[in-house]
């Protein structure tokens, strides 16, 4: 879901700004049958099988026009996955945005948390390969750009940060409470909160190991918004005496979310390894302190609007979250958030995407 935001965002701020855009997608013909198993592999025909057919027809036509105004034609491969289609574009300017290699390096032995299958192996080795024939690639976040030097050295790379993917803010308390009456227990306590999914790289088992850590001390609860938690993650929290403390919300509307966000005592988000980092700044915006993890890309992201922590230092987390309990220090660091916002501005993040079109078009 968030490359398809990510998508509509570019489509959107391009056209904004007057610039000339078409966009196409993958449509469900064979896989929007459920089949099982087999349900994954139909999707894929219709990716990789049906879907270039229709991606060929389409630049045909954009090419045409390019040459009847005398103008470039520059395809961007919007999610990295993606780069097999720069196959279809013909001697077209192409470009690519690179999210995060999480899955090419699992896929290569490293220890990302993202485990391959011998087909996964494949697709993600076939993935880097067209990457490194794309003219340029846009990383999301400088580590990530490091990651992509260090498996494709040769190819040019940009770091363009993402910018808030949605209209997120502070709300007035009563709107806040209204969106959070459906349940009851996040109006009568305080609660932390983390928002994501249950992969094993986003460190949810770490997230109640710290929670265990002030249960004695914090008086409020856990929200874990997004995926429910694993089997082994509930038993986890089991094992440590707070799954009566523990409150899953699975799918959240954005709307939800957006108010959980303001509701929230503090913001937790110490995972292992990111691309980017999406619900760092969605938490800023809402005027919600946040605690991460000193990982990847998050120091970047994060700037100076939140705390750092190592991310063994589970003992650090615990003590930071109960320092919050300090107003003015909460107080500062809200605001250090919202000043570490305005270098993700939407006109900003437009400004670096049409230059670098323009210096590919010469």
């Amino acid at each position: 879901m968030s490359m398809l935001r990510y998508y509509d965002m570019l489509l959107h701020s391009l056209r904004h700004r007057g610039i000339e855009v078409s966009g196409i997608e993958p449509t469900a013909c064979i896989g929007q049958f459920s089949c099982g198993p087999l349900t994954k592999w139909l999707r894929y025909v219709d990716k990789y099988i049906l879907f270039p057919f229709a991606l060929r027809k389409h630049i045909a036509i954009l090419e045409a026009e390019a040459r009847h105004v005398g103008q470039k034609l520059i395809i961007h491969i919007t999610d990295h996955s993606n780069a097999l289609y720069q196959a279809y574009a013909g001697a077209n300017i192409i470009m690519a945005t690179c999210h995060d290699l999480l899955a090419v390096r699992g896929a290569f032995g490293e220890d990302t948390d993202c485990p391959a299958s011998r087909f996964g192996k494949f697709l993600q080795s076939c993935i880097l390969a067209n990457l490194r024939k794309v003219r340029m690639v846009i990383c999301v976040s400088s580590a990530t750009q490091g990651d992509l030097r260090r498996l494709a050295p040769e190819t040019a790379s940009v770091v363009i940060h993402l910018p808030l993917n949605q209209p997120y803010a502070v709300l007035i308390e009563e709107e806040t409470k209204l969106r959070l009456s459906t349940n009851m227990e996040l109006l009568k306590r305080d609660y932390i909160l983390h928002v994501g999914s249950s992969l094993k790289r986003k460190n949810r088992e770490g997230i109640l190991r710290i929670f265990a850590r002030i249960a004695d001390r914090f008086s409020g609860i856990l929200v874990f918004a997004g995926e429910n938690l694993t089997a082994e993650q509930r038993n986890l929290a089991q094992k440590l005496k707070i799954s009566h403390r523990v409150v899953e919300i699975s799918k959240p509307s954005s709307q939800l979310i957006e108010a959980l966000y303001n509701g929230a005592y503090a913001f937790i988000f110490p995972s292992k390894t990111e691309g980017f980092g999406w619900p760092v700044i969605e938490a800023q915006a809402c005027g919600c302190p946040v605690l991460a993890a000193r990982t990847t890309s998050l120091p970047e992201v994060l700037g100076r609007g939140g705390l750092l922590r190592d991310l063994a230092d589970e003992e650090g987390f615990a003590n930071d979250l109960l320092d919050l309990q300090d107003n003015q220090m909460r107080c500062e660091l809200i605001q250090k958030g919202f000043a570490n916002l305005n270098r993700f501005s939407a006109d900003k993040i437009s400004d670096q995407y049409i230059a670098t079109y323009q210096s590919l078009a010469g």
